[in-house]
Order: C-alpha cells, then sequence, then structure tokens
C-alpha cells in the first residue's frame, strides 16, 4: 500500500472536509440546477455522495458489491433533504475511521473483483472512494460556478477554504 491506513484515513476525511465546505456554498435555488436534462441536479449529485463510500467500502470488504445494501442507500438518500444530506456526509468522517481500520493489513494486499477489473481492495479504496470524492467534489464545484458562485476559486476546491482576502 502506497498510503499507510491512517494516511487513507486523513485523505478521506479531508475530502469530506472539502465536501462539506462546497456544500456550505450551496443556495437552496442551486439544488434542482443540473448542466443538461440527462445528468444529475445539485441535490442528486450530494444525495449520491452519502451512499458511494459508505457502500463501497463495504462493497471492497466482502469482495463483491452489495447491491442490496447500494439499493437501501440510495432508498434512504432519496428521502434526504438537504440539511439531511449535509448530516448524512458529516458522519462520513467517522465512519471512514472505523471502516478503513477494520481492514487488515492482508486484507488490503488482497485481490478482488469488481465491475469486470481485477483490483487489490487498497488500490481499490483509492481508485474508486479517495478518487470518486475528488472527482465528485470537483464536480460540485463546477455546478456551483455555473450556478453564479463566481467567488469561489482553488482554495475552495482544493483546499475547502475561501481564499483570503487580498489587501
Amino acid at each position: 500500500m502506497v498510503l499507510s491506513k491512517q494516511q487513507l484515513i486523513g485523505c478521506l476525511q479531508d475530502e469530506i472536509r472539502i465536501l462539506l465546505h462546497l456544500c456550505s456554498k450551496v443556495k437552496p435555488e442551486m439544488l434542482d440546477y443540473r448542466p443538461t436534462p440527462k445528468q444529475r441536479s445539485t441535490m442528486e449529485l450530494l444525495r449520491y455522495l452519502t451512499v458511494m463510500g459508505p457502500v463501497l467500502v463495504p462493497s471492497i470488504k466482502a469482495g463483491s458489491f452489495l447491491m442490496d445494501q447500494w439499493n437501501a442507500g440510495t432508498a434512504a438518500a432519496d428521502a434526504l433533504d438537504f440539511e439531511g444530506v449535509v448530516k448524512s456526509l458529516e458522519s462520513q468522517s467517522a465512519f471512514y475511521a472505523q471502516a478503513i481500520n477494520g481492514f487488515s493489513d492482508e486484507e488490503l494486499q488482497g485481490e478482488i473483483e469488481m465491475f469486470g477489473t481485477r483490483f487489490l481492495r487498497g488500490a481499490m479504496l483509492v481508485s474508486m472512494v479517495l478518487s470518486g470524492h475528488a472527482a465528485y467534489r470537483t464536480q460540485l464545484f463546477c455546478y456551483l460556478k455555473a450556478c453564479g458562485r463566481e467567488e469561489l476559486g482553488t482554495a475552495n476546491l482544493w483546499m475547502g477554504m475561501d481564499a483570503p482576502a487580498t489587501a
């Protein structure tokens, strides 16, 4: 593993921190925004993020996609309002600490096949969960910019903070 478990947990928790920062920039009128009719709306994207990691991590541990857990998580997410989505996302920081610590070193080095591809579990956690967070937070950032949040910049996307005021 290129990252230790603690480093992976830290990276995932940082993704949640940045995502929550971006959520603080969402205005109610932005929740229905979608770039094209077939793309997710802002709210649909955020609901998806409440399910992605919490189902992928146990699926990776189990060695197969947990479809029943996915369907139940998706149904629960569909019932959430924006405040509920944010609370669900907030809970993921503790979830990642517990779930990643639940993998043994041997499990992380174990090979599984999921979605038609063979992976080491540790590599799949990085390529699907960690990278998924980075990709989807970037999508959220682009949605926010498209909705007129012109003040958002690099610091918001990559550091989860507003840029320091210039003198």
